[in-house]
């Protein structure tokens, strides 16, 4: 604790550390933060946030006895600091004191949406630290950042795309420089025979109306479709096998399809067995339950259906959530506090980013599968510790890149470093493995990771998400996930459903050698042809592209030769990464693997992905 200053001048410093740690906290920006607001009235701060908030406040000054939580504003709170600390009362009027005279406009601008954008304080913020590996500032977040900077600036709304910065330093740089008249043209610049702009332009469009942003992307939107490149959400008409019937909305037809954008990798969504079951349960137990798990919305389905996941999982126990989404959301945000530190691959998936934020952690980014900079991160964290714990998640297999994570290397760091592990089966459940359970059966690390989740929308052919571990552990999260405990799950047909799944996968282990046989086949047809396929090791086949614009009219070539597949852009991938991204399930033939394969060269070669022959 610093030394002690007179009354008035100890009383403003108590309460820049207090308006900080209260800012850090929350989603207000200092400047918003009034002596008197009300927490609970002004600012929306519950009793959960609260008590963040005051054992914060406790650990900064050094307060060994726990302060109350009958605080009801800042004023209060400083109050009872200087009572605590045996400072004499002082009188802090306003906001926080002025900030110091002569800072750079740009570099002021810059800190000022860093700090209401992140939930670090100004100090924290150093100018020159990397963006994702030290200060876990992710892409989106950046787009937000950038966006209120040069709204307070003046610059023009493309500016939010034109930078490409690292840090906060370079960052107020590139805008000074887009300020100026030249680089203003710059931003503005463009094709106006086309639209170059993309979903992330739409991300950040400020307005006092608060829906002028819908009405702008829908314009857009509207084109795209126009144009036969946006063609999302259209409905089956049938089955979702290795062919489909897909009613064009745009069109107004419906058309059948070679399906590669289905994640039923073992088939199971068509098995006889699980249909008869879904039926059957929902007969006995009815549509729905119409509660929490907590609340009446228990049966012995779902205890079942836990039990057979830890078994297949080959773990103590399991925990079942309404989906996977909202199993990242409910085991990150339940585990990792305001005091802990979450380690997260670049490409992680964008459940775990909001588990992640959701959580109010620490966050720290290394870049994709690169065991070196994960390692650095992590010794970055054990020489500024936060007084917490550490979890390090990764995708099992990357969603958009069907690449695998290095999981044995991110188990020895774990261990060298003191930290857990979770790893995300999404994409690796029913399909990894020798028995199809997952990145750690793929690795042989069975009972090395702490934590495996999972959805069961895809090889498992229903809905829900899960976690497996300790039983302690899993118990836990059964108590503390908000996303468990505050909201009704699967339905008991679901559920007798995903029994009868786990049961086909054990009793027709050829479904999986099925499965790689068409991966292989299809995998090195590929790349035989010229496509980038990236390094994917699973039922994830990646046509890197690049371009949005390329991909969205190779995705339109595709789709009129009669496959579909799914066109990813921002901000399912980064801005310049976009692609086509193929499912193989085990139900394709070796006639659909072919004529896959020359719907492929034929799409890529008109929309000059693939150079021509001669």
């Amino acid at each position: 604790m610093t030394h002690l200053m007179d009354g008035p001048q100890e009383t403003v410093r108590i309460h820049r550390e207090v308006v900080g740690i209260v800012a850090e906290r929350t989603l207000y920006d200092e400047s918003q933060l009034l002596p008197d607001s009300h927490f609970e009235g002004d600012l929306g701060i519950d009793s959960v946030i609260l008590e963040s908030i005051l054992v914060s406040v406790g650990e900064r000054f050094g307060i060994e006895e726990r302060l109350p939580g009958d605080i009801t504003t800042i004023r209060e709170l400083v109050a009872r600091v200087e009572g605590a600390l045996g400072v004499p009362a002082g009188v802090v009027e306003g906001g926080l004191p002025a900030g110091p005279e002569g800072t750079d406009a740009v570099l002021e601008a810059v800190l000022a949406a860093a700090v209401r954008q992140t939930q670090y304080q100004r100090g924290q913020l150093a100018l020159d630290a990397d963006f994702e590996s030290e200060l876990g500032i992710d892409s989106v977040i950046l787009t937000s950042l950038v966006a209120e900077a040069a709204q307070e600036l003046g610059l023009p709304e493309s500016a939010v795309g034109a930078v490409t910065a690292q840090t906060l330093r370079g960052l107020a740089a590139e805008l000074a420089a887009l300020a100026t008249p030249a680089g203003e043209g710059a931003a503005r610049a463009g094709d106006g025979s086309w639209d170059g702009r993309s979903m992330k332009d739409f991300v950040e469009q400020r307005d006092p109306d608060l829906f002028a942003k819908a009405r702008s992307f829908g314009a857009y939107r509207r084109r795209r479709e126009e144009e036969r490149l946006y063609w999302y959400g259209m409905p089956l008409l049938s089955r979702c096998e290795n062919r489909a019937v897909i009613y064009d909305e745009l069109a107004g037809r419906e058309r059948e399809f070679l399906m590669f954008a289905s994640n039923n990798y073992l088939g199971l969504a068509n098995h006889p067995k699980v249909i008869e079951a879904v039926c059957e349960a929902t007969r006995t137990y009815g549509a729905t339950h119409t509660g929490s798990r907590f609340i009446g919305g228990t049966n012995m389905l779902h205890k079942e259906l836990e039990r057979r996941l830890a078994a297949f999982k080959q773990r103590p126990a399991a925990i079942v959530y309404p989906g996977g989404y909202a199993a990242n959301l409910g085991a990150i945000s339940g585990l990792v506090k305001s005091y802990d530190t979450l380690v997260v691959d670049k490409l992680n998936h964008m459940s775990i980013v909001d588990g992640s934020r959701l959580s109010g952690g620490v966050r720290r980014i290394y870049q994709h599968n690169d065991m070196q900079d994960l390692e650095q991160v992590l010794r970055r964290g054990a020489e500024q510790p936060t007084g917490g714990g550490t979890l390090i998640v990764a995708d099992g297999v990357f969603s958009m890149h069907g690449d695998v994570c290095d999981l044995p290397e991110i188990v020895r760091l774990a261990k060298t470093y003191g930290a857990r592990v979770l790893v995300d089966d999404a994409h690796a459940t029913g399909v990894l493995g020798a028995r199809g359970s997952g990145t750690a059966e793929h690795f042989g690390l069975k009972g090395e990771v702490d934590l495996e989740l999972g959805t069961m929308s895809k090889a498992l052919a229903g809905m829900g998400g899960f976690v497996t571990g300790d039983e302690e552990v899993v118990e836990y999260l059964r108590y503390y996930s908000h996303s468990y405990v505050f909201a009704a799950n699967i339905p008991a047909g679901v559920a007798a459903g995903l029994i009868a799944s786990l049961d086909v996968i054990e009793a027709e282990p050829e479904r999986l050698k099925r499965l790689w046989a068409n991966i292989g086949a299809l995998r090195d047809r590929l790349r035989k042809a010229g496509f980038d396929l990236e390094r994917t090791e699973s039922a994830i086949l990646p046509i890197v592209i690049g371009d949005e614009r390329k991909a969205m009219e190779m995705g339109r070539a595709v789709r009129a030769r009669g496959l579909f597949c799914q066109t990813v852009v921002y901000p399912g991938v980064p801005l310049g990464d976009a692609r086509l991204r193929v499912s193989v399930t085990c139900e394709h033939t070796p006639q659909d693997l072919e004529l896959a394969t020359e719907i492929f060269i034929e799409s890529a070669t008109e929309t000059g992905v693939l150079p021509r022959s001669d």
